[in-house]
């Protein structure tokens, strides 16, 4: 399968630090997605921990052409996932998977070979 833009590949990730290809320095939090990635600068839609990644958030890897969503839930499980969001991705048919921080850059640097996919990234808790 042949996809025609990819999502940059996540080259390293430590606590607090998320390195992507073609990209200076490293991100603390990261939105991923096909051709490009940025800062995911959390107060831009109101998301915390609790009660979680917001729907918007989510809404901008889709229309950077994202077909597979990824979200983390941190290196300790803290991030949470609002219910709005999951039932958005839900009613869209999108497939999606939410996981601990570094299972889920494993499973996006190998869907990113193959698949449009978008990644939201939370380094720490």
């Amino acid at each position: 399968m042949t996809i025609e833009l990819k999502s940059p590949e996540v080259t390293a990730f430590s606590w607090g630090e998320v390195t992507v290809a073609g990209y200076d320095r490293p991100f603390k939090d990261v939105k991923i997605y096909p051709g490009g990635a940025r800062e995911w600068d959390w107060s831009e839609t109101g998301t915390r921990h609790v009660p979680g990644i917001q729907p918007a958030d989510v809404q901008e890897l889709l229309d950077n052409g994202a077909a597979v969503i990824i979200l983390t839930k941190g290196v300790n499980e803290r991030l949470q996932t609002c219910t709005e969001t999951i039932d958005m991705l839900k009613a869209g048919d999108i497939p999606h998977h939410i996981l601990q921080t570094e299972k889920a850059i494993a499973l996006f640097n190998e869907l990113r070979q193959t698949q449009r996919v978008g990644i939201l990234i939370h380094s720490t808790c």
